[in-house]
């Protein structure tokens, strides 16, 4: 399938929550034969509508992947963080969301029996990490792009999922703390991939589009090859 109709194989979907009348909007691609489906935690302040974690979605699609791009926060909340900030930096609020979230689409027909990855942008790095480690197994690989996966904590050790960190090279606050979340992660796969002339947002010509492909062989390394385990409740 090529880039286009991968594209216009997407569809709004609404994930309930279990809290009371709250549900957040998404997008789901799920393409016959789908090799996966990899769920993408969007970072402070952005949202499902990410133009970076769209291109790096269309490059999955274009290679047998379906994705999930969904809003961590209600659009009440989006309001209130926006003012505030009080949730785009609670890791474990946000993992929550993410949780709820793969626990709905491991329920949906068309993806119950595929195996599932993360794919985390800042802060939803570390929300994607702390989800691994207090769902273990659900998932089946993890990649963070200009993560924060220092946010965390103590959650690094517990990580099982084989987690791939991408920074770039000309970020260099965040490429020393993913050097040292990279040592605490207790998963047995893992790896720091580095972008040459890459800053914080992958902005310079080609290098989002060297992460993705990077990104795209984590992907078809582990997650092609993983089975969706069951749900723990």
């Amino acid at each position: 399938m090529n880039a286009s109709a991968a594209r216009h194989a997407a569809y709004g979907v609404t994930i309930p929550l279990r809290a009371r009348g709250v549900a957040l909007q998404g997008d789901l691609t799920l393409l016959p034969g789908a090799r996966g489906v990899v769920v993408f935690a969007h970072g402070s302040g952005s949202s499902r509508l990410s133009p970076r974690n769209r291109l790096v979605a269309r490059r999955l699609q274009d290679h047998g992947f379906g994705t999930l791009l969904f809003d961590l926060l209600t659009a009440q909340e989006e309001a209130v963080d926006a003012m505030t900030g009080e949730l785009r930096f609670n890791i474990e609020f946000l993992a929550g969301r993410l949780e709820a979230a793969t626990e709905w689409l491991a329920a949906q027909p068309a993806a119950r029996a595929l195996p599932i990855g993360y794919f985390g942008a800042s802060t939803g790095a570390a929300a994607a990490l702390v989800a691994d480690a207090r769902r273990p197994g659900r998932v089946a690989a993890i990649v963070s792009r200009g993560g924060r996966p220092d946010l965390a904590g103590s959650f690094l050790r517990q990580v099982v999922a084989p987690t791939l960190l991408i920074v770039g090279a000309a970020d260099p606050t965040v490429l020393r703390l993913n050097q040292m979340a990279l040592a605490q992660l207790g998963c047995r796969a893992k790896e720091l991939g580095v972008v040459p002339g890459a800053t914080h947002l992958f902005e310079e010509p080609g290098t989002l589009e060297q992460a993705a492909d990077v990104a795209r062989l984590w992907f078809a390394r582990y997650l092609a090859s993983g089975r969706q385990k069951p749900s723990q409740g």
